[in-house]
């Protein structure tokens, strides 16, 4: 697949979730996917798992969108710098327990790198701050 079409896919992933479109989420990854949330800690395998995850960000952040301002691909990765923004109005899920619904704002920009087997998502890593994001929150 050539590195326009990577990013476009990629790209497609963030476009999906702004829209709350599951299963084209779904249906971008490959069977048994691998998704690395860095910030978090998180290492998720399969589309039921890595969903649940996109899901537990919108419903801490309903109205949350990923606005991509940079793509790259060579050979079979593709990475897109992306800028995420939301206010917490639900709660959020972590590892260390619940924070409750903040109300506040929060602009994170992050990495993401995706590699790909032909043209499904084998495995992606999204790099951001999650202590910078914790503090937008008042969680810290």
């Amino acid at each position: 697949m050539a590195g326009q079409d990577l990013t476009a896919v990629a790209s497609g992933v963030v476009d999906a979730f702004n829209k709350n479109d599951w299963e084209r989420s779904a249906a971008a990854l490959a069977p048994n996917s691998l998704y690395n949330e860095v910030g978090t800690q998180r290492r998720l395998q399969g589309s039921d798992e890595i969903i649940a995850a996109l899901k537990g960000w919108k419903q801490a952040m309903p109205d949350v969108k990923g606005t991509v301002t940079k793509a790259l691909a060579s050979g079979n990765t593709a990475v897109l710098e992306v800028t995420w923004q939301g206010t917490q109005t639900g709660p959020l899920e972590t590892p260390g327990g619940t924070i409750p619904a903040s109300g506040k704002s929060q602009t994170t920009p992050a990495a993401w790198i995706f590699e790909f087997d032909g043209d499904k998502i084998r495995e992606s890593r999204q790099y951001f701050d999650m202590a910078a994001f914790l503090q937008q929150i008042g969680a810290m």
